[in-house]
């Protein structure tokens, strides 16, 4: 199993960058970064320095989205890394929660977020693609190499991700829904006459090292929020007992009064006080270094490849030198 590391591009970026290489110097193989030109700094002008600062580590948004930037500048922008660093990135995409509506802006469509994986893939590899109707190459990609993960949720979105997609990136950590989902992905691809396993599976979620749980179900409890963003789009899509998406995901926002995403991934979001315990210990990793270990073993058991640490709380250095320290050897 491969590890990740999530943080968001607060300032100041030096921050940034030095935790990425205490994830690379701890055995994480992967930095990953949200994705929203509003609430946060600019992505990829940090890669450039965490790429610069690191030896091996693969960079990428979790995720960024086809409406904030045209496909042929995203494709360029992460050839251009490509060409300076070594085929060090990944491109994690899905339609766009905070980018989007922040901006005032629907998330777009599965039927243009299926169309720009395949463009922004091909453009960022070399290849010629259509871009709004006009034949484009980048003329001067050579030996390009990117690999398109989608985020998904959704029963459309995850046939998608098993059509289209090269990795499967997943945002909780309960079994019972991975399982489910890595399932659906995988019957896609076959479908599709794709490799099933030929598709990567990412799974992301927090994780707090340590003995209060109660202290660290507070400093995660904000992920439970982010992710009813998305279960709500599923439940007006969807219904509440469509059958379509498991009632184990659906049943826990009954309560849910909103959202202000000014709070969007930070621990102190008083918008997520709808979400109980049981579903903070489901969807992250909380405890004793063993409970993690127990967790991780049993996602990999579902097919998980990796699993990728959201830190979005009060204990970012302790948590990644204990996964360095006993999480991550007994994985591997």
């Amino acid at each position: 199993m491969d590890f990740g590391l999530v943080l968001q591009t607060d300032p100041p970026a030096a921050q940034v960058i030095s935790l990425m290489k205490r994830a690379e110097r701890n055995g994480f193989r992967y930095g990953w970064t949200f994705d929203s030109a509003v609430l946060w700094q600019e992505p990829f002008v940090i890669y450039s320095q965490i790429l610069a600062n690191t030896r091996h580590l693969h960079v990428g948004p979790m995720v960024t989205n086809p409406g904030t930037r045209t496909w042929e500048v995203t494709a360029s922008t992460f050839a251009t890394l490509n060409d300076m660093y070594g085929n060090r990135t990944v491109c994690g995409i899905g339609r766009g929660d905070s980018a989007m509506r922040v901006a005032g802006r629907k998330p777009n469509t599965l039927a243009r977020l299926g169309e720009a994986m395949g463009v922004i893939r091909d453009l960022a590899e070399g290849r010629e693609a259509d871009v709004d109707g006009q034949r484009l190459r980048l003329p001067w990609v050579k030996d390009g190499k990117l690999p398109v993960w989608m985020a998904a949720y959704g029963p459309k979105a995850l046939a998608l991700a098993g059509e289209k997609a090269d990795g499967f990136i997943l945002q909780l950590a309960d079994p019972f829904l991975t399982e489910w989902m890595v399932k659906a992905v995988r019957k896609a691809a076959a479908d599709a006459g794709r490799d099933p396993s030929s598709i990567t599976i990412c799974v992301a979620a927090p994780a707090y090292v340590g003995d209060d749980l109660a202290h660290a179900r507070q400093q995660c409890r904000w992920f439970g929020g982010m992710v009813g963003n998305h279960v709500a789009d599923l439940v007006a899509r969807y219904g509440e007992h469509s059958g379509l998406v498991p009632e184990a995901l659906t049943e826990y926002i009954e309560q849910r009064q909103g959202y202000d995403y000014s709070h969007h991934g930070r621990a102190d979001n008083p918008d997520t006080a709808f979400v109980p315990d049981e579903i903070v210990d489901r969807f992250c990793l909380l405890g004793p270094p063993q409970a993690h270990i127990d967790k991780l073993k049993a996602l990999r058991e579902l097919g998980v490849d990796q699993f990728a640490v959201y830190a979005m709380h009060d204990a970012r250095e302790s948590v990644i030198d204990t996964y360095g320290q006993q999480v991550i050897p007994a994985l591997r």
